[in-house]
């Protein structure tokens, strides 16, 4: 025998609220529909449902294990009806980001991890690329958002790109360098130590070489090169070379107290960090959810270097 599912919600709203008026408002029904919808359920059974004549309503044995189920019903039509409302209001669902290895794994990494205290149940798939493999992959659909520095005026046709942080880069060292404890640093006293040198298809190893040459250094020692960010740090923290890294992410690791930033002028690059997508690209809520977090939160470190810089309280 096969039943309406509705008919066994308004079976339950009646039992539960103790008669088809109440039931009928707790669903927001009329009360002859209700009373429609009671008699043909009973015509489908065969028998009567509750005890004829008697005030208040009095369910039959039957009644009580249909509405029951009719309870289940009504709680998967909830479940399902929530499920709906958290993936249109971004807070399940999936993102796919990728970006540049030292911005995701020195800054955006945590803010991925804030994300996800507040939204559990959105999936992160993150990956590593530089900006021609990124906007590759948004064009060809597998991959909803990238995350890297580029110039605005280099952003070709069918994307959309939001800044949301300047470039700014620093020379930074290891906390226990010979040169991280001074309030000012010359050519002179940073030209005998190596360097560290980003992946080459790494907009860093262009800003190395650009602010090397900037400043004078034609002839500089190359002690190690390629890593990630965590081999970088290690190697920073444990010897006397230098490189060149966002001053974000630098700034951002300092409770850790393994990298200082020198104060030696330097050019900055004419990226801005910031949000790249493929504009015919019809985005899921979490991702604009997502996307929406991640600009308050690079708002917020903005404020906070500048609040840190004006107390002096950190020296880039």
């Amino acid at each position: 025998m096969k039943f309406d599912p509705r008919h066994l919600e308004i079976l339950a709203a009646i039992v539960d609220r103790g008669g088809l008026t109440e039931g009928a408002e707790a669903l927001g029904k009329s009360q002859p529909s209700v009373s429609r919808t009671l008699s043909m359920l009973e015509a489908r059974v065969g028998t009567r449902l509750f005890a004829k004549n008697k005030r208040p309503l009095q369910p039959t044995e039957l009644c009580l294990a249909l509405a029951a189920e009719g309870r289940k019903v009504l709680a998967a039509d909830q479940a399902a009806s929530e499920l709906v409302q958290r993936y249109l209001d971004g807070r399940s669902g999936m993102v796919r980001v990728g970006g540049s290895p030292i911005f995701m794994d020195g800054v955006i990494s945590g803010m991925i991890a804030e994300f996800q205290n507040g939204h559990p149940d959105v999936r992160i798939d993150q990956s590593y690329d530089y900006a021609p493999e990124l906007m590759s992959r948004l064009e060809a659909g597998t991959l909803d958002v990238a995350i890297c520095p580029m110039k605005k005026d280099t952003i070709p046709p069918g994307f959309a790109f939001s800044d949301i942080l300047p470039g700014r880069n620093v020379i930074a060292c290891g906390a226990a360098h010979p040169v991280a404890s001074r309030s000012s640093v010359t050519l002179s006293d940073i030209a005998p130590y190596p360097w560290i040198a980003p992946p080459t298809n790494s907009p860093l190893y262009e800003d190395l070489r650009s602010v090397l040459s900037s400043i004078g250094m034609q002839d500089f020692r190359v002690s190690f090169s390629g890593g990630s960010l965590a081999s970088i740090v290690n190697i920073l923290e444990r010897s006397d070379a230098l490189t060149v890294l966002p001053y974000s992410v630098v700034f951002t690791l300092r409770r850790q107290k393994t990298l200082s930033a020198l104060s030696i002028r330097i050019g900055h690059p004419e990226r801005d960090l910031g949000l790249l997508t493929w504009q015919d690209a019809v985005l899921a809520p979490s991702v604009r959810r997502f996307q929406q977090f991640i600009v308050r939160e690079f708002a917020t470190l903005a404020d906070t270097i500048l609040r840190h810089e004006q107390n002096a309280l950190w020296r880039g």
